[in-house]
């Protein structure tokens, strides 16, 4: 097949080094200088070794940080703070893990995307959406340092629950003195905690960047294909909705593309199925963000959160009991 990708973020990049045997090119709108993946650069060591494989990457090259511990300061909706171990948490060099995956490979930095002859085009474009036609959209504001700390108060994993409960502060190690601190609020509450953590701790900011995250789950966000066009990672909602995260799940649904390249109504069903257990943690986002969160009310569906988790530790990256993953939601 011909196929154009546009975007060349990390669905995008995995997408252009995977689909060997096929002429594919990718459109990436920043150019090479200014080309920078705006995340936490958190993720699972353990499921990335994976998908690592399929490209030809020793993903361990690209680690920072390993952690063993993550601790949730759960402010004034508990007590204290909440600590879970970690089963291969980690952060990473995003950006040249993307870059050596793009290396080699047809791709046109700082290009808009010029509809070609092309038997199929990928909206690997992120929250933008850009190649597809709207959908149902939920969408979290987040603000991101990159900070550099004479003395770090902290040397692991951290999270900051906002009251609201529609969002959170986080605080990942990058190695030596370098730590990624953002924040995201569904209410755009989060730069002013954000800001004050930083300057109550002495940082040095180096970089600032912001965008929004779509946490709506792909079975909302449809329709996943269209008009010769498919869509993949964000563009289609694969972003946890509570914990955020969104780089395995980007990955996750480019393999499924991958598999069912010339079945894309199998490719959505496939999505849908993998993607199911983020229904229940949209469903709790949802309520808190309209108003309606009711613990007992919501119970089935954090149990479901909490199996999902549980099932799949080293996916994750966390080990979880059920009592802390229930904690933060009692008061409520």
């Amino acid at each position: 097949m011909k196929v154009a990708i546009v975007g060349a973020g990390v669905s995008g990049s995995y997408l252009l080094s995977r689909l060997e045997g096929h002429d594919v090119k990718a459109f990436e709108l920043f150019s090479r200088e200014e080309y920078d993946p705006v995340c936490a650069w958190g993720t699972s060591r353990y499921a990335m070794k994976e998908f690592s494989k399929r490209v030809g990457l020793n993903f361990e090259d690209y680690i920072l940080h390993v952690g063993k511990e993550l601790v949730m300061d759960l402010g004034r909706i508990g007590k204290g703070e909440l600590r879970l171990k970690l089963s291969g948490l980690c952060t990473f060099d995003k950006r040249r893990y993307q870059l050596d995956l793009l290396k080699g490979r047809d791709v046109e930095f700082g290009k808009r995307f010029d509809k070609g002859d092309y038997d199929l085009v990928i909206d690997a474009t992120g929250v933008s959406r850009a190649m597809l036609p709207k959908a149902e959209d939920l969408l979290v504001p987040c603000y991101q340092y990159l900070v550099k700390f004479r003395e770090p108060p902290f040397d692991d994993f951290r999270l900051t629950i906002l009251e609201t409960m529609t969002g959170y502060l986080w605080y990942f190690p990058l190695g030596g003195n370098l730590f990624h601190v953002g924040g995201g609020d569904v209410f755009g509450r989060h730069k002013a905690p954000l800001d004050e953590f930083v300057k109550k701790h002495g940082g040095e900011v180096l970089k600032a960047s912001g965008k929004a995250v779509r946490i709506t789950p792909p079975e909302l966000a449809q329709p996943f294909y269209s008009n010769g066009v498919v869509g993949v990672g964000e563009a289609i909602g694969t972003v946890h909705p509570i914990f955020g995260e969104g780089i395995i799940p980007s990955l996750q649904s480019s393999e499924l593309l991958a598999e069912h390249l010339f079945d894309l109504e199998g490719y959505r069903k496939a999505v849908i199925k993998k993607f199911a257990p983020f229904k229940s943690p949209f469903k709790v986002v949802k309520a808190f963000v309209e108003g309606r969160f009711s613990f007992s009310k919501m119970l089935k569906d954090l149990v479901r959160m909490f199996v999902d988790v549980k099932l799949n530790e080293k996916r994750y990256g966390v080990r979880v009991g059920l009592e802390d993953m229930l904690l933060p939601f009692k008061r409520f």
